[in-house]
């Protein structure tokens, strides 16, 4: 906990309880259906909340920003930023049905009033959203296949409306193949810490 105080010091005391909470929910949860890596959870803040919340060190969303979250798997980067964010609407999709019960468990006990979740796939989704968030759930050029149609044409944030895609690598042929507009975020320009080493966000834009 003490990462996220250290990088985003304004929080406020619910949001701070929010947070320390994380770890506990994702234990009891983990114990029953396996959505991270017993590594993982022992890094919890690090490797899962620190790295989702690498998208706010981008860009704070505005008040009234729809995002989606595509293959959120247990919630992430979702969870993390409805938390810092609780003026932006979240909806966290995974096509894994127990995934999506984590996150409807996790957000209800949280008291996430901004954070809907549906067992869907993206290709089935209709409705439209500002952002679309993932930590790499595909390649990107399969990715942005799938979710273009997600994205609303009308942006009022400092970004423009499209993809951040948190992703490690070198990725530069991905970004080829796409053939849009996009910028790469080094992360560790933000963290410190040795884990975002050639970790990225990548912003795609769709107008």
């Amino acid at each position: 906990m003490h990462l996220i105080s250290r990088y985003f010091p304004n929080l406020s005391a619910q949001q701070e309880q929010q947070f320390s909470e994380l770890e506990e929910l994702y234990r009891f949860w983990n114990a029953q259906i396996n959505v991270i890596s017993r590594k993982d959870l022992d890094n919890l803040y690090l490797n899962h909340v620190l790295h989702s919340l690498s998208i706010a060190k981008l860009i704070a969303f505005k008040d009234g920003t729809k995002v989606v979250d595509v293959g959120t798997g247990g919630g992430f980067p979702g969870i993390p930023l409805a938390i810092l964010f609780p003026k932006t609407e979240f909806h966290l999709i995974d096509s894994i049905g127990k995934k999506i019960k984590v996150v409807q468990s996790v957000s209800q006990q949280l008291q996430l009033q901004n954070v809907k979740s549906t067992q869907i796939c993206a290709q089935e989704l209709k409705s439209q959203y500002d952002f679309v968030v993932s930590r790499a759930v595909t390649n990107l050029p399969d990715f942005y296949r799938f979710t273009q149609h997600l994205i609303a044409k009308k942006s009022f944030n400092i970004l423009p409306n499209g993809i951040l895609y948190l992703k490690g690598g070198y990725i530069n042929s991905e970004l080829t193949q796409i053939n849009r507009k996009s910028t790469q975020y080094t992360i560790s320009d933000w963290f410190s810490e040795s884990y975002f080493k050639e970790k990225y966000v990548v912003h795609v834009i769709f107008n």
